[in-house]
């Protein structure tokens, strides 16, 4: 290790000789490799004697596979290969973990784990996958869309299934339950939009008055007969065109569970034009659709082998599958339709999940609507369904660990994660005697929980000591005391070593991006540093250790935030606050950043006078249910008005001038931008907004639904939290910055509040395009021309 760091010194001081400072745009957004390349991608060899990782000392053009031996905590450089026949193998166990299964290649094998013999149990050209053992030690695969069974002891290999690709010549209720309509014609989603727009754009109206809205054009084996042997028939199933998921059976054999999905139909799918391309012509680029259009539904089937039936699992059995979600209330039209047809609400039903010995099973449930999450009980004999525990929540379900499968720690217990008590925390659940029991508690999340392998302990990952530090704790899988075993402040992702003795920490603080370190899994063992990866360049510069601080906001929640304070002031005492992306996301903590272009930015405007914050503002992640679901109904709200409060905070105890305060931002951070400029002007003076939602009604589903649910259900959701309907309010300067080819935010989200802009004759605002850029930015001039736009609007505006 001291030889490989001795040469990266040699390299590093010869590469980069040059001091960083001062700091300027251009330095700190070239390609990242100047800063140094962190380790990754840890995983432990089967004896647990070596940690493989990704790595790049040298500044080559890609990672490098290396190894660790933890006894010598020796670095060298491994070979692919090597680490591909060391690695830790993820052995499919029977009962007694004796023997363990395998898919390579598409084949299955078997593994005498004492005597380490392979044994090859197929060879086809189709691939067999999901193989386990059953309780009585036989195996069960998947090949296609089958399951066949397979005695190794006397080579027998029975068919279970036979389900068939499309229609049967004669469809019948016993081959396959009814299926659902197929919705045709326009969707309300549609209507909505295309009235909406109408209503935004005198444009569109002109258009429609002179004779409709103008667009533009786009560009088997040989053998002896035995007639006496009659051939098993088993009854096909026909999957019409659904899709097969979720294909389980259960450990004895007996039921094979599996969820079709029929696809939404009818639903439009966005175009992106990609300009730039090497045919020299614009080509188009298949988006996603839009919040609000129809979502795909699936049904959960039990197949009785024996019997040679199949049912369908009838939802209408779940608790509160009528319940309507409180927002209807606002809409009394609506509220009165959806009482009087009093229709279930769709949900989606994972995987069908048995306890070892098959005398259990559990499936959860998920509301379309995501109002609700359901672990329920299935009598696999009769498809009944029972309550065992339901997690509603008038806004969304969420949260770590929430909403995921249940996992097994006996043939008795299960456990889950729930926000029950507005925190994520741990749980398990007794099928015999019905005993829910509550592990973990307080005001923090358990954010990774997994089962030691003997299924005595729980190793959580959390951040009991505060919101913006993680550690690793142990805790017995019937509760009792949480022991903490790592102790670096900092960010601490923990890959356990399989024999559950070393723990390869992943650690960064706040101004040192994140390095390998070894530890004892023991609590109070010491921690040690493995790799140095950052260049002679980037340590030359005194990186910020930025003051988190916590202040109350005007509702009187906790908010916390990162500070810059700058050593000289510039005489306006001008501030800045950077609002992060993704909404559901946290920035302030102890740990690097994954905004660390950003966090290198905002040194350099605090080494030009500027004093930066940048605040985990409602709907962050990590601190609680009521965080997280703040913004429901109204982004734009609680999000915004901490951003105000936090630069009030500013104004108190750092002495910034209140009429010098700019922001900026990307995706969310650029919503939130333009938010501020439009409905804070008296707060913000210039803004640069990257990225930008400017609409809600035009972002994805899977996102947007769960805050605002749909604009055809909930149109005032939409015209509270959507920039474009305050856009006639923009007071300050602003800069818009935007990727052509972003496929996530689109680009037409920022035309359309340009073509708003210029219909009310607004003219302090700029649209600077990047013709090759997705929604994350790859390109380092893109990266260094759109700071440089960002640094020239505070340096014109805040400072004079």
């Amino acid at each position: 290790m001291k030889k490989l760091s001795f040469l990266f010194f040699l390299f590093a001081s010869a590469a980069n000789a040059q001091q960083l400072a001062p700091l300027s745009v251009q330095k700190i957004m070239r390609d990242p490799k100047w800063m140094g390349t962190s380790p990754d991608e840890y995983r432990w060899s089967a004896d647990s004697k070596t940690v493989f990782f990704n790595w790049n000392p040298e500044n080559k053009d890609k990672s490098q596979p290396y190894k660790l031996n933890v006894a010598s905590q020796k670095v060298d450089k491994a070979e692919k290969e090597e680490a591909e026949k060391s690695a830790s193998i993820n052995y499919v166990y029977n009962k007694d973990k004796s023997l363990g299964l395998l898919e390579k290649g598409g084949d299955i094998y078997l593994t005498n784990l004492k005597s380490k013999k392979e044994t090859r149990l197929t060879n086809t050209l189709e691939r067999e996958s999901n193989a386990r053992f059953l309780y009585n030690n036989e195996i069960v695969f998947q090949r296609a869309d089958n399951v066949y069974q397979l005695n190794f002891s006397t080579g027998e290999l029975t068919q279970l299934t036979n389900f068939v690709k499309g229609k049967s010549d004669a469809a019948s209720p016993a081959s396959r339950p009814a299926g659902r309509a197929i919705a045709q014609g326009t969707s309300q989603q549609d209507l909505w939009l295309k009235n909406d727009q109408t209503a935004l754009f005198d444009i569109i109206k002109k258009r429609n008055a002179e004779g409709g809205n103008r667009t533009m054009g786009r560009g088997r084996g040989f053998g002896m007969v035995n007639d006496n042997v009659k051939p098993r028939v088993i009854k096909p199933i026909h999957l019409e065109d659904d899709f097969m998921a979720g294909l389980t059976v259960s450990p004895d054999g007996k039921y094979v569970s599996y969820r079709l999905i029929k696809q939404a139909a009818g639903n439009k799918n966005t175009i992106v034009p990609n300009y730039v391309t090497a045919s020299g012509y614009t080509e188009d680029i298949n988006g996603r659709t839009k919040v609000g259009e129809s979502l795909s539904t699936s049904t959960t089937y039990v197949f009785d082998v024996a019997k040679d039936s199949v049912y369908a699992v009838n939802v209408s059995q779940i608790a509160g599958i009528k319940d309507l979600p409180d927002y209807v209330k606002d809409y009394p039209k609506q509220l009165e339709e959806r009482t009087k047809k009093n229709e279930d609400r769709k949900v989606n039903l994972n995987v069908v999940n048995w306890n070892e010995n098959g005398s259990f099973a559990v499936v959860s449930g998920r509301a379309q609507d995501n109002k609700d999450f359901w672990i329920l009980k299935l009598d696999p004999t009769t498809g009944k369904l029972t309550l065992i525990d339901r997690q509603r929540d008038e806004a969304w379900v969420g949260g770590p660990g929430v909403s995921r499968d249940v996992k097994w720690i006996d043939n008795q217990r299960f456990y889950f994660q729930s926000e029950a008590t507005g925190y994520s925390h741990l749980y398990t659940y007794n099928v015999n005697t019905g005993e829910k029991k509550q592990l973990t508690s307080g005001k923090w999340e358990v954010q990774q929980a997994q089962l030691s392998k003997d299924k005595s302990t729980f190793y959580i990952s959390g951040n009991k000591e505060h919101p913006g530090i993680t550690h690793f704790y142990k805790l017995s899988v019937n509760g009792g005391d949480l022991v903490q075993i790592t102790s670096m402040k900092g960010g601490n992702e923990v890959t356990l070593s399989p024999d559950e003795k070393w723990l390869a920490i992943n650690h960064s603080y706040m101004d040192k991006p994140w390095e390998l370190y070894i530890q004892a899994n023991k609590p109070g063992a010491k921690a040690v540093k493995i790799t140095k990866s950052t260049s002679a360049e980037f340590d030359s510069y005194q990186w910020r250790q930025p003051d988190l601080v916590s202040f109350k906001n005007r509702y009187g929640d906790d908010v916390y935030a990162r500070v810059y304070p700058s050593k000289n002031p510039h005489p306006n005492k001008p501030a800045v606050v950077f609002v992060h992306g993704a909404g559901y996301l946290q920035n302030v903590h102890y740990w690097w950043s994954q905004y660390f272009r950003e966090y290198m930015f905002n040194n350099l405007l605090a080494d030009n006078g500027y004093t930066v914050i940048d605040i985990d503002y409602t709907a962050s992640s990590g601190y609680g249910r009521n965080h997280r679901t703040g913004i429901y109904r109204h982004m734009g709200g609680k999000d915004l008005t901490d951003q105000v409060d936090g630069v009030k905070m500013l104004v108190e105890k750092y002495g910034v001038n209140p009429k010098n305060v700019g922001l900026y931002g990307g995706s969310y951070g650029g919503f939130i931008t333009l938010m501020g400029l439009f409905n804070e002007s008296d707060t913000f003076r210039a803004g640069a907004a990257l990225r930008s939602v400017t609409d809600w009604a035009h972002y994805n589903h899977g996102y947007t639904a769960n805050i605002l649910n749909e604009p055809f259900n909930d149109p005032n959701a939409y015209k509270k939290s959507s920039p474009i309907y305050f856009a006639d309010k923009l007071k300050g300067d602003l800069v818009m910055l935007h990727g052509m080819v972003d496929v996530n935010v689109h680009f037409q989200d920022i035309v359309r509040l340009s073509q708003r802009f210029i219909e009310l004759g607004k003219d302090n605002w700029e649209l600077a395009v990047y013709p090759v850029e997705d929604h994350g930015f790859v390109e380092p001039s893109s990266w260094t021309d759109e700071y440089k736009r960002i640094f020239k609007l505070f340096e014109n505006t805040l400072k004079k």
